[in-house]
């Protein structure tokens, strides 16, 4: 059976619906994604052959292509927010995990271009976790 996923930008002005499967989710760490999400990595989930369809606010949102490779992102143009991009090249959705208002169906299958991995997110488990800002 097919699942459908809702998802939105943070400023609410888009709204989108994926109906189809997710085969993966990687973790990239490759230097084009640390820019485009300004983290350490993007977190995207893939499902090829899914239909992708705005619900709410398609002209607010806009897709950059880093020249000459296959490196897309698609964004809400009023508050910035990463959104599902069309990948034609392997007939598949990228979906940014964070841009899912339905809970993630799966934990990540892999991290990806570790050879560019930001020296200061290795080693992160004695950083001290809150549950708020301290």
């Amino acid at each position: 059976m097919t699942e459908k996923h809702q998802g939105s930008c943070l400023c609410g002005s888009v709204k989108f619906e994926l109906s189809g499967d997710f085969q993966s989710f990687f973790l990239c760490h490759c230097t084009r994604c640390q820019k485009d999400t300004g983290s350490a990595h993007a977190a995207n989930l893939f499902a090829r052959g899914s239909t992708l369809t705005w619900l709410q606010g398609e002209s607010d949102v806009n897709t950059y292509n880093y020249p000459n490779s296959l490196h897309a992102k698609s964004f809400c143009q009023k508050c910035g927010s990463a959104l599902p991009t069309r990948a034609e090249s392997i007939d598949s959705i990228v979906v940014p995990a964070g841009s899912l208002d339905s809970s993630v169906p799966m934990t990540p299958t892999a991290k990806i271009f570790v050879g560019s991995c930001a020296s200061w997110s290795m080693n992160l488990s004695n950083i001290p976790s809150y549950d708020k800002l301290p």
